[in-house]
């Protein structure tokens, strides 16, 4: 996979994307990383690969403040009006635009799905709750998604496991909130699920 990023302007700094093409698209995923890791992360490979298998072009997205080399992330509304910023750049033929991220990144895309246009969207390890405290919930993030969506979760994930409803998907793997433990699984959920949605998008 290349790893020359591309920098595309956005209201808070450049963002930089790195672009992997499917042989023949049927679709192109803007996939978005955790918090505080970068797309080394094992889940966010899998998904690209999996993605790229399924004929699904990837363009992996670095947050501004990332590529200015901050390890806190920016506010949910930064993190937001930048990601749409390169949704706006990328959107360039006719292909259905998905949207996906793990954890942080998996809020923004639900966040900005319907803004965005996204035809259906990808949550790896989305965040239900901060470890410790159900009550401060973000399933009502979640909940707001209208198009086909899918969550892979880990089973024994501190964050808590999100309700499906809706159009929504859980699939549930063994390990925790890193996803690691069965790579191979997230990579068959995440293709299973796009075999399904892809030809009714």
């Amino acid at each position: 996979m290349s790893e020359t990023g591309t920098e595309i302007e956005t209201p808070h700094g450049p963002a930089r994307v790195y672009r992997h093409e499917a042989e023949r698209p049927r679709a192109l995923l803007q996939l978005g990383h955790g918090a505080g890791g970068g797309f080394g992360a094992p889940d966010l490979i899998a998904a690209t690969e999996a993605a790229l298998a399924a004929g699904v072009s990837v363009a992996q997205v670095e947050q501004p403040y990332r590529v200015a080399g901050r390890r806190a992330p920016a506010p949910a509304r930064q993190l937001d009006a930048a990601w749409l910023a390169v949704a706006g750049q990328l959107r360039g033929d006719e292909l259905p635009m998905l949207f996906g991220g793990r954890s942080s990144g998996a809020r923004v895309a639900c966040r900005t799905a319907a803004e965005g246009g996204a035809a259906a969207v990808l949550c790896l390890a989305f965040p239900e709750h901060p470890p410790g405290k159900p009550e401060r919930s973000r399933q009502e993030e979640l909940d707001g998604v209208e198009v086909p969506a899918l969550v892979v979760q880990g089973e024994r994930d501190p964050f808590g496991r999100p309700v499906a409803r809706g159009r929504t998907e859980l699939a549930t793997l063994a390990g925790d909130h890193s996803l690691k433990a069965d790579t191979a699984g997230v990579a068959r959920v995440i293709g299973e699920w796009l075999e399904r949605t892809l030809p009714v998008l």
